[in-house]
């Protein structure tokens, strides 16, 4: 992993996890600066499943993780409360409305700011879709969702799979733009799982997990 000088928000140390007959990580370890960091790889190769882990939702089998000295096995709480992490496919809010899934993250994200959901929501023209049902929603639409709220928490540790994925071209370029943001954010770190690196976006640093 390379990375620039900037503040550490994230450390891991001797990460190991295994699914039955396949070990995805043994003994990992790895710096997480603020900025963007790029977690790239092939299928298969454990992206979501490392962003899972990083969020706490997924168990490791061994390792610490600290945020900004929080670690999640003594604090996990605490911990989670660093960080923003929905994933992609998950069907845990189809039942609430955007505006319902905001004021929910709005209450587990001491940092949330309205201003940039405002500017998100505009930016990736929600604002039709904010009193339907996330079901009703398409695959792009609930990603935009997502998205919103991500940039939007003020989280120190923010996770993003596959971020551009069903989006329309427009949207594409808005999150890219958002992304150049936060790679100078000073606080913040930005990790965004992906095929390839986002086009024009520094990067604090990559992750390498092979083809």
């Amino acid at each position: 992993m390379n990375t620039l000088t900037s503040p550490v928000i994230l450390e891991v140390k001797g990460l190991g996890f295994r699914y039955p007959g396949h070990t995805l990580f043994s003994q990992w370890s790895a710096s997480l600066s603020s900025g963007v960091t790029l977690v790239l790889g092939g299928d298969g190769r454990g992206k979501t499943t490392l962003l899972r882990l990083l969020a706490g939702e997924l168990a490791a089998d061994a390792g610490q993780l600290c945020i900004n000295g929080i670690n999640l096995k003594a604090h996990a709480k605490d911990y989670r409360q660093q960080v923003f992490w929905t994933e992609p496919r998950t069907t845990a809010f189809d039942h609430m409305t955007p505006a319902q899934y905001f004021d929910f993250q709005r209450s587990m994200c001491a940092g949330f700011n309205d201003d940039v959901l405002a500017q998100c929501v505009d930016g990736l023209s929600l604002a039709p879709e904010l009193n339907k049902q996330v079901f009703m929603l398409s695959t792009g639409s609930k990603r935009k969702v997502w998205m919103a709220a991500a940039f939007a928490s003020g989280a120190a540790l923010t996770l993003l799979d596959m971020p551009f994925a069903a989006l329309d071209k427009a949207s594409i370029v808005y999150v890219l733009s958002l992304l150049e943001e936060a790679a100078a954010h000073p606080s913040r770190a930005f990790v965004v799982a992906d095929y390839v690196a986002p086009p024009g976006v520094p990067l604090a640093g990559t992750i390498d997990l092979g083809d």
